[in-house]
């Protein structure tokens, strides 16, 4: 009875009211909307992507606590190079993206800034941005894939989507530069049966791979390849196939990955 009445004593004594263990979270859930393109400052094409962390990075800073400020987390473009955020506080922020194309940002290595080609803008409601950009690569159907045998059979070609002069121009100033980095390092084919196919959603049964070293791929630069898948597809299921390419450099500089370059989906029916 003693120990009860001492428990009685100390929480009469405990202020509820100004405790922040018993108050609840009143910040209203973020509700504005960030909506965003990715073309080709060329051709205005959108750059297509992987739907994944090899995909197009956006990065959102907000500017309103200071230039220390810890970017929101990361998310990524969708496969037709569109993205969009709809849980986003309203405030002002600067908006980054990396991908398969030159980087919009560029300094040198004693960190000199060179170029700032990000986006600082006032989100509220629904805001909408777009970024022309370089890519690196484009890659083409040359024909429509076939099914022979099970096997899908597929006809691409790929081409510079930056020129060489240009490409050196904007990245070798950042230092630390190899002629390497303009070299072709591969052609996939991813096939699976989801939609959103690339290289976060592939069957690793049936997706292939051409491998080149060096500067061998040059000289297929502009010329029809002829890739074909692994195994064999079950016949009656429809699958969907994306070639990409990619180049020897990463996006952003010394993380490591190198993103591909893709063309559009396209659906198949396995006879």
């Amino acid at each position: 009875m003693k120990k009860l009445s001492s428990y009685i004593l100390l929480l009469a004594l405990f202020p509820f009211s100004s405790c922040s263990l018993f108050e609840l979270d009143n910040y209203e859930e973020p509700t504005e909307t960030l909506q965003g393109e990715v073309v080709d400052s060329e051709t205005g094409e959108p750059v297509l992507t992987d739907h994944g962390s090899e995909g197009i990075r956006v990065r959102l800073t907000e500017l309103s606590w200071g230039d220390n400020v810890t970017p929101n987390p990361d998310f990524f473009c969708m496969p037709d190079g569109k993205f969009q955020n709809t849980k986003v506080f309203k405030g002002t922020y600067n908006v980054r993206i990396d991908g398969p194309f030159i980087p919009l940002i560029r300094e040198d290595d004693r960190g000199v800034p060179l170029a700032d080609e990000t986006q600082t803008v006032d989100i509220q409601a629904v805001t909408n941005v777009k970024f022309e950009v370089q890519p690196f690569l484009k890659i083409e159907w040359v024909a429509a894939p076939e099914v022979v045998n099970g096997k899908v059979r597929a006809k691409v070609r790929v081409t510079r989507g930056v020129t060489e002069e240009d490409f050196r121009a904007k990245v070798e100033p950042m230092g630390g530069y190899s002629n390497s980095f303009l070299n072709v390092t591969d052609i996939q084919l991813f096939i699976s049966y989801s939609s959103t196919v690339g290289y976060r959603a592939r069957d690793e049964r049936w997706s292939s791979v051409l491998e080149y070293s060096g500067s061998t791929f040059n000289a297929l630069l502009g010329e029809t390849i002829t890739i074909e898948s692994n195994g064999t597809i079950p016949s009656g299921r429809a699958v969907f196939i994306r070639a990409a390419a990619r180049i020897n450099y990463d996006t952003p500089r010394g993380s490591g990955t190198r993103r591909w370059n893709y063309n559009e989906a396209k659906q198949l029916l396995i006879p």
